[in-house]
């Protein structure tokens, strides 16, 4: 399978059209459509379903195209890391992250770099914990800022001494907006418009301790600036932490911290095994380095 057939391929799902995919190529049209065809026939399943309103992926094709986006980044990856393996101190971190105040660290660092180094640049992957643990094993990731705990047996943790405060989100005008802060009790009732949970909707619930049968949810997301729309549109209460959000000056929106507190803390992570570029190497000097000043 060729690497370079691979990227036509993920062209072509993420324009759903072989023209659009083929302009941007650089590709005649019916070049791109045989190079895609040898690719079915190589793999012996159908990738693309074809019709006059464009092409949208079979089961097999959604299948590869998330293995070819991992295959073309690592690829990426390494043959960059290559590239900058000289004396000079250059190329791409790449750090994966939760949505969390602490990458305001990653941030910290880098601008120490910047005068020393002025040939580094920051890849930030906005994710998840397991999937930004699932990067990190493959090899995509250099680093990782995670919430839950990890093996540290096999990766290395340095425990960040930011930590996120949760609270309400809401807007000005909210029946709650008039509290100082919020009792878990305030939201009996209430709609929630919480964070999205991969494996069980309650999860989140559970862990700040609210009864799920108290309460109604509203909506999930997965990214709080998505979160707040909804909650500016009157959608609900949304549950979050503190300083992702501007509350400050004009704002229609307003955040409330719980009380008592709830608070979370999240590691600075990477594999004991892992391989470093020297601008891997180079940052987490300094970020350890920038950690024990804290």
């Amino acid at each position: 399978m060729d690497i370079r057939v691979l990227r036509y391929f993920l062209a072509v799902a993420r324009e759903q059209s072989f023209s659009i995919a083929a302009e941007r190529l650089f590709l005649s049209q019916p070049t791109l459509s045989r190079q895609l065809r040898e690719l079915e026939d190589e793999l012996g399943k159908p990738l693309l379903n074809r019709s006059s309103k464009g092409v949208t992926l079979t089961e097999e094709g959604m299948i590869l195209r998330a293995r070819a986006e991992e295959i073309v980044a690592l690829i990426d990856k390494a043959e960059q890391e290559v590239r900058q393996s000289s004396d000079q101190i250059s190329g791409m971190v790449y750090i994966g992250a939760g949505e969390t105040y602490a990458v305001k660290l990653i941030a910290d660092t880098a601008q120490h770099l910047r005068s020393l180094h002025p040939g580094l640049q920051y890849s930030l992957y906005s994710a998840d914990g397991s999937d930004v643990i699932e990067r990190l094993d493959k090899g995509i990731l250099d680093f990782g800022i995670v919430f839950q705990s990890v093996d540290t047996s096999k990766y290395n943790v340095i425990e960040l001494p930011l930590k996120d405060r949760f609270g309400v989100l809401m807007r000005r005008d909210s029946p709650l907006a008039g509290k100082e802060s919020i009792s878990l009790s305030d939201l009996t009732g209430q709609p929630l418009i919480i964070p999205r949970q991969p494996n069980h909707n309650s999860m989140f619930l559970d862990t700040l301790g609210i009864d799920e049968n108290s309460v109604r949810v509203a909506a999930q997301y997965n990214l709080v600036y998505n979160g707040s729309v909804m909650a500016s549109e009157g959608m609900g209460y949304c549950i979050c932490i503190d300083r992702l959000i501007n509350v400050t000056g004009e704002s229609d929106m307003c955040f409330k911290p719980f009380s008592p507190p709830i608070e979370v803390g999240c590691s600075f992570v990477w594999k004991r095994s892992a391989v470093f570029s020297k601008a891997a190497e180079t940052f987490l000097k300094q970020f350890i380095e920038d950690m024990k000043e804290h």
